[in-house]
């Protein structure tokens, strides 16, 4: 099993950026996780934001957040990333990391196929 905590969230301004964190602990070799991030804004349903393999040589990002936003990890560091750039208003959510052991090599997009998740960080973009 692995547990994750998000970090790095935060009140900023439109324009602005934010680096969020998500540290695994456990009983884990981190290089067979897939890893992702979602978030779910108020009365919304949760969405994709962004994946990676477990080598972190193949991303994915949702269209909403490609070119402005960027997925990495290291895991030496048993850690996952999310820099986030040219935030927006609409941007605005609580952010979650997912972790899925997995023999693939490619990342997942549904939220379905992740079993391990974080407890969330607040993003707030003011206008």
């Amino acid at each position: 099993q692995v547990q994750l905590v998000e970090s790095g969230g935060g009140l900023v301004q439109a324009g602005g950026s934010l680096r969020l964190s998500c540290a695994a602990s456990g009983r884990t070799s981190f290089s067979t996780y897939a890893m992702g991030w979602f978030r779910q804004a108020p009365g919304k349903e949760r969405e994709f934001v962004a994946a990676i393999s477990r080598s972190g040589g193949s991303t994915f990002y949702a269209e909403s957040v490609k070119d402005r936003f960027t997925i990495s990890r290291d895991n030496a560091k048993n850690t996952v990333w999310l820099q986030m750039n040219s935030l927006k208003f609409e941007d605005t959510a609580v952010y979650y990391c997912a972790a899925d052991r997995t023999y693939s090599l490619g990342y997942y997009i549904s939220d379905h196929e992740y079993s391990y998740w974080g407890q969330g960080t607040q993003v707030t973009v003011s206008s």
